[in-house]
């Protein structure tokens, strides 16, 4: 009686640290920060009644074409344009961040010569494909937002806005489990991940009925741009120094 044939073994593959698809898709994601210089450009041109509060104040209020009421708020924002372009821009480098980085790359934190293990039962590998395809949800959700303003009064706005602080917390938080013994700064973008869901949950359970409206947004929103921009951060310094390596290596042969 003959033996059922045994299945080979998976074989590990070393992710490529050092190509140029790599590093561009790390300063993609890292890009995500010029949101924080246009938010505060946006908001000291703000020429509504009352100064703009970032306590009271929604985020979406910034990109809203028109000057005037809008669900009760009295909005208006002259660099409109820039806040949207702003969040256009975030979105795209994201979703550049999620097609450009390998799933390898992403379950060893882009450390040269580690290996990992690539197929659907691994564990590493499905939540590094999880984190892409969060990533690339949440990056077209606040492009739609930049495109689609909070007055225009299209379902788009909101459904844009719950994509990104749904699929970005937890994309920002899967990747910090993930590389929790790959760099030090897991930690902080597991914080991030956490702080994000932990906020979201608190919108979601109170309807935004808080006392600094705001605040809670913020914290849904900025803990993803920061945590998401700490992991460009980390891939970017990791394959720059491997590339800066092989140069070094191929001009000493």
């Amino acid at each position: 009686m003959r033996s059922a044939p045994m299945s080979a073994p998976a074989v590990a593959h070393i992710p490529d640290t050092t190509s140029t698809r790599q590093y561009i898709g790390a300063w993609s994601v890292l890009s995500v920060l010029q949101y924080f210089a246009a938010e505060a450009a946006v908001i000291r041109a703000w020429a509504g009644p009352l100064p703009y509060d970032r306590r009271t104040g929604y985020i979406s209020d910034l990109g809203a074409v028109q000057c005037g009421i809008y669900d009760g708020r009295d909005v208006c924002s002259p660099l409109h344009w820039l806040m949207n372009a702003s969040f256009v821009v975030q979105g795209l480098g994201m979703l550049l961040g999620a097609l450009l980085l390998g799933s390898g790359l992403l379950c060893v934190a882009a450390r040269a010569g580690a290996s990992v293990q690539p197929g659907r039962r691994r564990k590493p590998w499905l939540a590094a494909l999880g984190v892409r395809a969060l990533t690339g949800t949440a990056g077209a959700g606040t492009m739609i937002v930049g495109l689609v303003p909070e007055d225009l009064g299209s379902f788009w706005h909101f459904a844009g806005a719950l994509m990104y602080f749904i699929a970005g917390s937890l994309a920002v938080l899967v990747l910090g489990i993930l590389w929790l013994d790959q760099t030090p700064l897991g930690w902080f973008v597991l914080a991030c991940g956490v702080a994000s869901l932990a906020a979201l949950v608190t919108a979601g359970l109170t309807q935004m009925d808080v006392p600094e409206p705001g605040t809670l947004e913020r914290l849904m929103g900025y803990p993803v741009t920061v945590g998401v921009a700490s992991a460009g951060l980390v891939i970017a310094q990791r394959v720059h120094r491997h590339r800066k390596e092989l140069r070094a290596t191929t001009a000493a042969a």
